[in-house]
C-alpha cells in the first residue's frame, strides 16, 4: 500500500471516529445538566514518550548541569509533552545499575552529576521533581529501568565505590570486544535478579509513580557472536541437578523474573502499571514475512510468552521499521503482536520518531504520523510511545506541529485497565465563586482522595464542551471566557489508577 492510500485511510478513520464520538455521551449526575449537551467521550490511548538519560540523550543535556539548569530543562520537556496533548512520560531512572533518584541500593548516576555517586548540589531528588511536575500537568510518570546493564559501551567514567561492580564484582561480567564492551549484571545469578527486583520495588514503594517500565536489555545484544560469560552460574545450576539446556535455562530465568516482578507490583500497588518494551521481533518467521534478529534466541527473552501470559499491563514492542519495509513491516508486526495478546493487555508500539532527520536512514514526518494512526486504529492496538523526546523538542521537520494539529488535536486519557480493581469514584462536591478578575473560580472536594489520579474538567461554551486533564492533587480551576464566548457550565469527573472515570458532577454557571 502506498503513502497516498495510507493518507486516505487516515482521514477516513478520522471522519468515522468523529462521527462515532458525536453520538456517544458520558453519564451525567442525576438531576443536573438536563438541558445541557451531553459530555463528550474522552479519547483513550497511550500517547507516550521515552525520556532517555543514558548518554544524556534527552535529559539532562549534559552531565554536571546545575540543579536549576536540570530543573529548567525538565520543565521545558514536560511543557512540550503537555502542549502536544500527550499523556505518558517514560523517564529513564536507571541506566547502568545507577540511580537518578535518592537510593540506598545504587549510586547517583554519572549522567546526572558528572561523577557517579555524587548527589545533585544544591540537593534535590530528580525523580520526585519529575513526578510532581508531571502530575501538575495531568501527565502520567512511568519510571524506566534498564534491567541488567551495569555500564554502557564506550563509557570511561570511574565507577563509584558503592556501584555493584565494586561491591559484588562476582555478579558483574565484562562482555564484548576491544571496540564494543559492556559491564553486565549476570541474569543467571539469582542474586543479580534479586538485586534488580529490589531496586524496582524500592522505587515503587517510595515514589508516587504511575508505572514501572523496563526495556529490552535482558542479556546483551551479541557482539561478534561472543558467548555471554556466565559459566559460574551455569555450572552451579547443573551441579544442583538442573536439566534444561543452557539457552532454555537463560530464558527460564528471565521468565521467572518477569512473572515475579509483575506479581510484586500488583501486590504492592495494584494501580501502578507495569510496561515492557521488548525488541520488535520475537523470532524470524513470526509473522511469516518477517526476517531479522531473534530476541528469543539471542537475548533469551521470550517476549511472546510474557504477553501471552499477561505478565504486564501494557506492552510496547519496539517497531522501529517503516510501514512498507518488506521483511519488517510495521503493520504486519503490529498485527502479529496484537494476535498474541491473549489476555487483552494494552498494546502500544514503540515508534522510532528519532529517525526523522537522521542522515543515515531518515524517516519522513508522514511516516511517523501514519504509524500513529495505525497504532490507534488497528484492532488490538492502544496508541504509541515515541523514541525519543529529543525529536519532539526539536520539532524535526515539523513533526511536533503535525502531531499537535492532527493526530493529537484533542486530549486523551490512557485506556482503562479492566483487569485491575479500582475504587469506585463518586461525583465530587463542587463550589463556584466569581473570580476577582474574570470568570469563575471552581473548587471541589472528594470523599476518597487517595483513589484519584487525575481529574477530567469539562467547560461548556455555547453548545461545545472543552476538555482538560489535570492532576489528581488539583482542587481548583479558573474558568473564563474563550474567544468572546461565555462559559455556560462546568463538569468534573475523577479518574482512578486503573483509568476508570467516576460519575461527573455537572453544574450550570450563573449568568453574568
Amino acid at each position: 500500500m502506498n503513502s497516498n492510500s495510507y493518507r486516505f485511510l487516515r482521514w477516513l478513520y478520522l471522519l468515522l471516529s468523529f462521527a462515532v464520538l458525536q453520538n456517544m455521551a458520558m453519564p451525567q449526575s442525576a438531576g443536573e445538566g438536563a438541558k445541557l449537551p451531553n459530555l463528550p467521550k474522552v479519547e483513550r490511548e497511550y500517547r507516550g514518550v521515552w525520556v532517555a538519560t543514558v548518554a544524556n540523550i534527552d535529559w539532562p543535556s549534559k552531565p554536571g548541569l546545575s540543579t536549576q539548569e536540570q530543573q529548567r530543562e525538565a520543565i521545558e520537556i514536560l511543557n512540550k509533552v503537555a502542549e502536544l496533548r500527550m499523556n505518558v512520560v517514560v523517564l529513564q531512572v536507571r541506566t547502568s545499575c545507577d540511580a537518578l533518584y535518592e537510593s540506598k541500593l545504587e549510586p547517583w548516576s554519572y549522567f546526572l552529576t558528572g561523577k557517579q555517586g555524587a548527589a545533585p548540589d544544591p540537593y534535590y531528588d530528580p525523580l520526585e521533581f519529575w513526578i510532581h511536575e508531571a502530575h501538575r500537568r495531568g501527565l502520567e510518570l512511568h519510571a524506566w529501568f534498564n534491567p541488567f546493564r551495569a555500564k554502557n559501551s564506550g563509557q570511561t567514567y570511574a565507577d563509584s565505590s558503592s556501584h555493584i561492580s565494586q561491591t559484588k564484582p562476582q555478579l558483574v561480567k565484562r562482555y564484548g570486544n576491544d571496540k564494543t564492551n559492556y559491564l553486565w549484571l549476570d541474569p543467571g545469578e539469582a542474586e543479580s535478579r534479586e538485586h534488580s527486583l529490589a531496586v524496582f520495588l524500592d522505587v515503587l514503594r517510595r515514589y508516587d509513580v504511575d508505572g514501572i517500565h523496563i526495556d529490552d536489555y535482558f542479556y546483551p545484544y551479541p557482539v561478534d557472536d561472543i558467548p555471554f560469560p556466565d559459566d559460574p552460574a551455569w555450572n552451579a545450576y547443573q551441579s544442583a541437578g538442573g536439566k534444561l539446556a543452557r539457552d532454555d535455562w537463560r530464558r527460564d530465568s528471565m521468565n521467572a523474573f518477569i512473572k515475579q516482578l509483575y506479581g510484586e507490583i500488583k501486590k504492592t500497588k495494584p494501580h501502578v502499571k507495569f510496561g515492557i518494551s521488548p525488541f520488535g521481533i520475537w523470532k524470524p518467521g513470526y509473522p511469516e514475512s518477517v526476517a531479522g534478529f531473534s530476541q528469543h534466541d539471542k537475548l533469551y527473552a521470550d517476549a511472546k510468552l510474557w504477553l501471552n501470559e499477561g505478565w504486564c499491563d501494557y506492552y510496547t514492542p519496539q517497531l522501529y521499521w517503516s510501514i512498507t519495509a518488506k521483511q519488517q513491516s510495521f503493520p504486519a508486526l503490529l498485527a502479529w503482536w496484537s494476535q498474541e495478546n491473549l489476555q487483552n493487555r494494552h498494546l502500544a508500539p514503540g515508534l522510532y520518531t528519532g529517525r526523522i532527520g537522521d542522515k543515515g536512514r531518515p524517516y519522513s514526518p508522514e511516516q511517523i504520523e501514519n504509524q500513529v494512526f495505525l497504532s490507534r486504529y488497528m484492532p488490538g492496538s492502544h496508541g504509541a510511545i515515541h523514541f525519543s523526546m529529543k525529536a519532539l523538542m526539536g520539532n524535526r521537520e515539523g513533526i511536533s506541529d503535525r502531531l499537535r494539529e492532527n493526530a493529537y488535536s484533542n486530549v486523551a486519557l490512557t485506556p482503562e485497565c479492566k483487569w485491575i480493581d479500582g475504587q469506585t469514584l463518586e461525583a465530587p462536591m463542587v463550589q463556584i465563586e466569581s473570580h476577582p478578575s474574570d470568570g469563575y473560580q471552581v473548587t471541589w472536594k472528594t470523599s476518597n482522595p487517595d483513589a484519584v489520579r487525575q481529574w477530567c474538567v469539562y467547560v461548556l461554551y455555547q453548545s461545545a464542551w472543552r476538555t482538560t486533564i489535570v492532576g489528581g492533587a488539583t482542587r481548583d480551576y479558573h474558568v473564563d471566557g474563550e474567544a468572546g464566548k461565555e462559559p455556560r457550565a462546568i463538569a468534573i469527573a475523577a479518574i482512578n489508577g486503573a483509568g476508570f472515570m467516576g460519575t461527573p458532577k455537572i453544574v450550570s454557571l450563573p449568568e453574568n
